[in-house]
């Protein structure tokens, strides 16, 4: 998705790079990101309005706006809108995970930056290639996140749960191979409230034709995640609790 500053000679190795890039790109923002379930907003607004007086069941007034306020502290937390992405992993992570990279990274572009947006790092040091990808999709309420969080997961395969991250996350790494050069990518989904968050890191090393290790590439997919995650919890663009 960008210009390369690469040797004249590694010119004819590099093409997995340009498959690889497709395939980051269509996981985070083509077919893997499944469009927002229409709408952004919070969820479970109540509809009765503060400062009415209605009996209770033992014919004792309510105090008024008691209603909407136990309505407001029992709402889950929602997101209204997705966090710049490009800022969302430190660059200390950055330069560790794609070591050549420009740590400001690149937004690609979208229908809808309200509610979907993705950043992308990605660099060839030597013979080594790096990518990494960070979205954000915020849908229209928890129920709504958690039908595609559920639907996406039940996709893949191999993978499996990361405790501790959102309120659920899944962890996938797979290794694919082309004209004899290996790429391993780990992707982790996690769901926190009515957004998703979509990690997505891979490599490969263009001159032994060997990928990273599982562990390298999944603990670099889901360190990114968490900082992913921690940058939607402070973002500001929640409401409710």
């Amino acid at each position: 998705m960008r210009d390369l500053p690469l040797p004249l000679a590694l010119t004819a190795r590099l093409s997995p790079v340009v498959v690889l890039a497709c395939a980051g790109w269509a996981l985070t923002s083509g077919p893997f990101a499944a469009p927002p379930a229409g709408g952004h907003g919070a969820a479970g607004q109540g509809a009765g309005g503060a400062g009415t007086r209605s009996a209770s069941s033992n014919g004792s007034p309510q105090v008024p706006g008691a209603s909407s306020a136990t309505a407001a502290a029992d709402r889950p937390k929602t997101y209204t809108s997705a966090p710049a992405p490009c800022t969302a992993v430190s660059t200390k992570t950055v330069t560790a995970l794609v070591p050549g990279a420009k740590t400001a990274g690149k937004e690609i572009a979208s229908t809808d930056e309200s509610v979907r947006r993705t950043c992308s790092w990605n660099a060839l040091k030597g013979y080594d290639y790096r990518w990494l990808d960070v979205s954000f999709e915020v849908m229209r309420s928890n129920e709504a996140a958690t039908t595609a969080y559920q639907q996406r997961t039940g996709e893949k395969s191999g993978g499996g749960a990361v405790p501790g991250l959102g309120d659920a996350a899944y962890s996938v790494v797979n290794l694919t191979t082309e004209d004899k050069q290996q790429t391993r990518e780990g992707v982790v989904l996690v769901r926190a409230a009515n957004a998703l968050v979509v990690v997505t890191y891979n490599g490969s090393d263009f001159e032994s034709k060997k990928a990273p290790a599982t562990d390298e590439i999944n603990k670099g997919a889901i360190k990114a995640a968490r900082e992913a995650v921690a940058a939607l919890v402070n973002s500001g663009a929640g409401q409710g609790n």
